[in-house]
């Protein structure tokens, strides 16, 4: 095998990964920004808050303590009742720092009214607040990669079958 083959071969590989690691990152930032903006057209619901605190794991003696906000909510949706503990779709994130939830302890106190999103497809599925639509916004950084990962493979194809001379 010529260099310049060699060359071609090795740039066309390294372009491929370029572009899947491109695809792989624009598909999911697409995902989390479809996903929230389904999230967004859900119906919104008055619910009550019934409980809210923090909540505490250790996972063991030489690690410290995580603390996260905890919540259960009641709302009623097409003449249901229904519970739920989900602050946000993926739950409340786990802290070192309990001086953190304080802002979010103050704005959900017990016996607390909100308005909640409700999944119409499962009526059992509520949040409290919304995902970030920020992904949408950083999609482009990953096309990048994509876009330039196609070029090189390209580019070295093209070295490889144009006719020389």
């Amino acid at each position: 095998m010529s260099g310049k083959r060699a060359g071609s071969l090795y740039l066309m590989v390294v372009g491929l990964l370029l572009a899947a690691m491109g695809a792989l990152f624009t598909w999911l930032l697409g995902d989390g920004y479809l996903r929230a903006r389904t999230m967004s057209e859900w119906p919104q619901v008055e619910c009550v808050i019934l409980e809210s605190g923090v909540e505490k794991r250790q996972i063991g003696e030489a690690v410290p303590v995580d603390y996260r906000f905890g919540v259960l909510y009641g709302y009623e949706f097409e003449g249901e009742r229904y519970t739920s503990e989900r602050y946000d779709a993926r739950g409340a994130g786990w802290t070192k720092n309990p001086d953190k939830l304080v802002g979010v302890l103050a704005q959900f106190k017990e016996g607390s009214s909100h308005r909640c999103w409700v999944n119409p497809e499962e009526p059992s599925f509520s949040i409290l607040k919304l995902d970030t639509r920020a992904p949408g916004y950083s999609i482009w950084f990953p096309m990048l990669f994509l876009v330039g990962g196609v070029g090189v493979v390209f580019s070295s194809l093209w070295k490889l079958v144009r006719p020389r001379g």
